[in-house]
């Protein structure tokens, strides 16, 4: 009975986004599509509330001398992401097998931290552009200072090896042009959009459901490619247009499709320009969040706003780091980590094993 209430609050709370048609679907944003990763509710002994955030484990080792390092993601009951949080929000309890229940380790005696994550998470987005005649010829210098607006915004600062992202865009052809590939160079990819001419594009057309086919195709590639490379990867594709798809080359039933079965670690944000666009498609493709701007004149506070939800969910990731007091000989034993922030409280549960381990910690 446990959690009875607080799943049920989520479901209402789920039917009542997809009501309003922009329902957010990270609630079950984890490798093992299970609410807390590889992790589970902490003993019953620590006396917790049910969680009001979650965190969902994705990684975990262990590093000698005697580190422990856990990847995890934190979001609300909504699965809205929840970025910005230090160390000191953490509280850590081990269990060892001599003790009844959770003893608290010191976070400033174990060197508790959040440490950069490039080594084992990368998190990569498609920022997708519809640069069929109609953008180009009305709105093209106003899609230039919106996409500028989004990558400063998004990218970073200083620049890190965790985080990139690859633009491309779309017309009518058969085929999802690469403007710039994967980079976490803010410069470079300005500069690839201020070199968007008229001219670029050979035909009027819209692809629009092949360009959402495409661009999950591309994530889906490069999650698959991290995973190869023993790194847990999450992206998130932003696609723009101005209109609806007209070179009817795939169906709006194979792109969504394409959306609903994609790897949960992949974000859809859409962003409709216009009179002429489907907004109940484009949020159907924006699963995760969708915004529609009447005019060219909104186009950049609109692309302000889903660079807040981008960033958001990249920086919703943390690599936390204690060292424990555990030793050699010690085996198996349980670690709960508890999160505080504001008036809310959230707390997982998992183990790790202290096989090797000495005084000391790097």
């Amino acid at each position: 009975m446990k959690n009875v209430l607080r799943y049920t609050l989520i479901s209402l709370f789920a039917i009542f986004l997809f009501s309003c048609g922009n329902a957010d679907d990270d609630v079950n944003f984890d490798l093992n599509q299970r609410e807390l990763g590889q992790g589970k509710d902490p003993d019953d002994c620590l006396g917790f509330e049910d969680n009001e955030l979650l965190l969902s484990i994705q990684d975990q080792f262990t590093t000698l001398p005697g580190k422990v390092s856990i990847l995890f993601k934190v979001s609300d009951l909504l699965g809205n992401p929840i970025s910005g949080l230090v160390a000191n929000q953490f509280t850590i309890y081990e269990q060892g097998r001599n003790d009844d229940c959770f003893n608290t380790i010191s976070a400033s005696e174990s060197q508790a931290r959040i440490s950069p994550n490039s080594q084992v998470f990368n998190n990569n987005a498609l920022l997708v552009l519809d640069l069929s005649n109609s953008v180009l010829q009305s709105s093209l210098e106003e899609l230039k200072t919106a996409s500028t607006s989004f990558i400063n915004n998004v990218i970073p600062s200083p620049e890190t090896d965790s985080f990139k992202m690859a633009i491309y865009w779309f017309d009518g052809e058969d085929e999802l042009h690469l403007l710039n590939e994967l980079t976490s160079s803010a410069a470079e990819l300005t500069a690839a959009v201020e070199g968007i001419t008229p001219d670029i594009s050979s035909d009027p057309s819209t692809d629009l459901y092949g360009a959402v086919i495409k661009s999950t195709n591309i994530a889906e590639g490069l999650i698959n490619a991290n995973n190869n490379a023993s790194i847990i990867g999450a992206a998130s594709i932003v696609l723009f247009t101005d209109g609806t798809d007209q070179a009817s080359r795939f169906t709006e039933d194979a792109a969504l499709r394409a959306v609903n079965e994609a790897d949960r670690n992949i974000s859809f944000f859409t962003i409709g320009l216009g009179a002429e666009i489907d907004t109940e498609v484009l949020t159907d493709i924006g699963k995760t969040a969708s915004v529609f701007a009447g005019n060219k004149e909104e186009l950049e506070a609109t692309f302000t706003q889903i660079s807040q939800r981008v960033s958001e969910q990249a920086n919703s990731f943390y690599l936390f780091e204690y060292c424990t007091p555990k030793r050699d000989g010690s085996g198996d034993n349980n670690l709960v980590i508890q999160l505080t922030n504001g008036n809310l409280q959230g707390a997982v549960q998992t183990k790790f094993s202290a096989n090797g381990f000495t005084g000391g910690c790097e």
